[in-house]
């Protein structure tokens, strides 16, 4: 094989995996920010009062019950303030889940998660089950949260 092709294609492939890195590395400072940014308004009014009053009661329910709902409810204003405020829910976009990007949906099922954490009988997989209809969530969508559950959350 001539010699100038082969560094022609090295150049061209070394290039290639230098521009696929640095795409990388956007969504990698876009996660960051989002990991240090998440959910600072419930660190303030009105979102701070309305649930410091009522989210140990909300952690003593089962997600997605008749129960579940009726809090949210109790909390609505701070509710209503936070979706408006933190683009990681459905809530914040006017198509729902099909005005999100990636990042948005990383930092949602790394909420549902840690939710999950703070719930009777929650977990991740019940959370992607039910958000799945409350959301209208593609049965392709659900499968590629349900693979990264299983890949990186071991789950």
């Amino acid at each position: 094989m001539d010699q100038n092709k082969i560094d022609a294609c090295l150049s061209e492939t070394r290039k290639h995996i230098l521009d696929v890195g640095t795409n990388i590395h956007i969504f990698i400072h876009a996660l960051l920010h989002r990991a240090e940014k998440h959910d600072q308004s419930k660190l303030e009014e009105p979102e701070l009062s309305i649930f410091a009053e009522h989210t140990p009661e909300l952690a003593k329910t089962v997600y997605g019950s008749p129960e579940y709902k009726e809090m949210l409810e109790r909390v609505k204003p701070a509710i209503e303030h936070h979706y408006a405020n933190n683009l990681h829910h459905p809530e914040a976009h006017l198509r729902g889940i099909d005005d999100m990007t990636l990042v948005d949906l990383i930092e949602m099922l790394s909420d549902w998660r840690a939710a999950g954490k703070r719930n009777k009988n929650g977990n991740i997989r019940k959370s992607i089950e039910v958000n799945s209809t409350r959301f209208n969530i593609s049965p392709q969508l659900r499968n590629i949260l349900e693979n990264t559950v299983k890949e990186y959350f071991n789950e």
